[in-house]
């Protein structure tokens, strides 16, 4: 049903934006209506993933199973929980200046009215998403995306910190 893809070039290598986006247990301190996230179980390859999500008066969790393949893509497959689907990817592809990051997402919920009440906020929502996925990469890497700020101070929380 809801279906959104997204690219977009960002200054930040492949390599930062696969550590961001396959840093699941971050989720909480940056993806709005995020409210929860534990690892299961991970390796150099997957990780299998419970999400909560709270919007309004709805708090659901689910579970995945996330294919890491570093640094070009991770792939979220739907395991159980309040959707009759949920597919999500994330590609980085290596451009001048930068990454590529595609993004898709598609799903739907089983029940009707979770499905219409973010049916009518889902494009702005996962807009809102895209954009705290590039706002945590500059607050991890900086704008230069090499860790430091416009000043030239390495930024907290960054490898070159």
């Amino acid at each position: 049903m809801p279906t959104h893809a997204e690219k977009r070039i960002l200054r930040y290598t492949p390599e930062q934006m696969f550590n961001l986006v396959a840093d699941v247990r971050r989720y909480p301190e940056f993806l709005p209506w995020c409210v929860g996230a534990r690892v299961v179980s991970h390796t150099e390859t997957e990780l299998l993933a419970d999400l909560t999500i709270g919007f309004k008066m709805f708090r659901e969790t689910f579970r995945s199973r996330v294919s890491l393949e570093r640094p070009s893509a991770v792939r979220v497959q739907y395991e159980n929980g309040p959707f009759r689907y949920l597919n999500n990817t994330w590609k980085f592809t290596p451009v001048e200046g930068g990454t590529e990051v595609d993004f898709f997402v598609d799903f739907e919920f089983k029940s009707r009215l979770l499905q219409a009440v973010i049916g009518t906020v889902f494009n702005e929502a996962v807009r809102l998403m895209v954009r705290a996925f590039e706002r945590r990469a500059m607050a991890l890497y900086g704008r230069d995306g090499r860790g430091r700020a416009a000043d030239g101070q390495p930024v907290p929380g960054s490898p070159t910190a």
